[in-house]
Parts: structure tokens; C-alpha cells; sequence
């Protein structure tokens, strides 16, 4: 489904992200950098979103932002309806926790756990129920196909079976909105297409809205709607083959 065919999908056109007039500036010094420019972006509920965009221009600091990790220097950031630029750090992380699940380009598995604690662990902060937290962890396993692996830690996992712990990790609490940030960026041509293809489905599946920012191809042409950052705003990416 492309951007005009998924924007024209009623029950959808409810804004789980707002981003309005986002400046982010970085003082190091005496100098100032400018990374964000007044941004503005919409996602509506169920949507996927590539953003696409120079070494340097800003797509990780923007999905840092809107996941609460980084706090701009102006403009507004909603949230499910929560504006989240004044928020306290505890008051954000619950809501992150509960809310937004995150996937990066290296997985940060915890060498010492294995891959079902490693999968549990987001859920068993705020919950102290270790048989749904397995529960819920089995079913992901299920699903990314990586169940036979759970009593193994992450040294005995390839690359591509290690982010697939980390996208369950990232799932493991049924967060509304996913953010990636090159997740595919550190496989392997195949291992990324087939890890490229599990995630798009789970996602699916499971009515998340995602945020993805990437070089990858295939993961722009797949997404609804694709951006491309520059100079700091975000622009409609109208050739999907860059």
C-alpha cells in the first residue's frame, strides 16, 4: 500500500506522531550546530515511514527526539496525544518503556543473559509476571524464527539471528510505534532482505506503527511513505529507486 492509498484509509488518519517547527541545535564550545530546522512530520497509526538522508543530516537524532532520549531546543513533539518535550526523565522513561520500542543498527544484546532474558528483560521492568514475559517472548521467537535459540546467549548467534533478539526485545512490551534506526545497515545483503521481510510482517501483523531510518532499498520501497532529510526538514522521497 503506497502513501495516497494508505492516507485514504479512514480508521488509519489518526496522528500517532506530531512533530511540529523541531529545531535541534548542538553547542560544542564557543560553536553552534544546527541539525534540525523547524521539521515538521505526521504518522498516522499503522503507517511505515522510511527516512532517508546523508551521513550526518539528522535521522537519528530526529527518531532520538521523538523517543524521548534527546530533548530539542524548540518545536513540539506529540506523542499518542502526550506532548513529550517537557517532560521528566522518569515520567519519559515509563512512557518509552510502555509505549516505544527501539531497534538500532547493532543489536546491544547483553552478552552475560540469554536470548529469552534478553527478550524479557523490557517487560519484566515494569511487570514482575515472569510466566507472561516468557509468554510473550515465545510467541516473538515464534514468529522471527529463532525459538530453537532461546537458551543460547548472543555469542553463539549470527549477526542476522542476533537482531532478530533485539526486534523481539523491541516488541516484547506490544509498543504502538517502533523505531529503527538502520537496523538492516550491519548484515549482510541476504540476511537483511530476509530480516527486512520478518520485520514489515511483524509489524504488520500486529498493527505497529514504525519509523525506520535506513539506506536500504528494499525497506524504503516498502514503507507507505517515505521522507528525505536535508539541511534539516523533511522533504517527499519521490524517487523510491535512489
Amino acid at each position: 500500500m503506497n502513501k495516497e492509498q494508505f492516507h485514504k484509509v479512514d480508521n488509519l488518519r489518526t496522528p500517532v506522531v506530531k512533530v511540529e517547527k523541531l529545531i535541534k541545535v548542538y553547542k560544542t564550545g564557543d560553536s553552534y550546530l544546527s541539525v534540525l530546522n523547524g521539521l515538521n512530520l505526521t504518522v498516522y497509526r499503522g503507517e511505515t515511514v522510511a527516512i532517508v538522508g546523508k551521513s550526518g543530516s539528522g535521522k537519528s537524532t530526529l527518531l532520538n527526539l521523538i523517543g524521548g532520549l534527546d530533548l530539542p531546543t524548540d518545536g513540539t513533539i506529540t506523542v499518542r496525544g502526550k506532548s513529550i518535550e517537557n517532560c521528566k526523565e522518569d515520567e519519559l522513561s515509563k512512557f518509552r518503556n510502555r509505549y516505544i520500542g527501539f531497534i538500532f543498527q547493532f543489536h546491544h544484546l547483553l552478552s552475560e543473559f540469554t536470548v529469552v532474558e534478553n527478550i524479557m528483560m523490557p517487560y519484566l521492568i515494569n511487570n514482575f509476571d515472569t510466566y507472561e514475559a516468557y509468554k510473550r517472548s515465545a510467541e516473538l521467537m515464534e514468529l522471527l524464527g529463532i525459538y530453537d535459540k532461546e537458551h543460547l546467549k548472543p555469542n553463539k548467534l549470527s549477526g542476522g539471528e542476533c537482531q532478530r533478539v533485539a526486534i523481539a526485545r523491541s516488541l516484547v512490551n506490544s509498543p504502538e510505534i517502533i523505531l529503527a534506526d538502520e537496523p538492516t545497515g550491519n548484515l549482510d545483503e541476504y540476511t537483511a532482505e530476509y530480516t527486512k521481510k520478518l520485520l514489515f510482517n511483524i509489524v504488520r501483523k500486529l498493527h505497529h506503527t514504525m519509523i525506520i531510518v535506513t539506506h536500504n532499498r528494499s525497506i524504503i520501497k516498502e514503507a507507505n511513505t517515505a521522507y528525505f532529510l536535508n539541511f534539516g526538514v523533511l522533504n517527499d522521497l519521490l524517487d523510491r529507486g535512489i
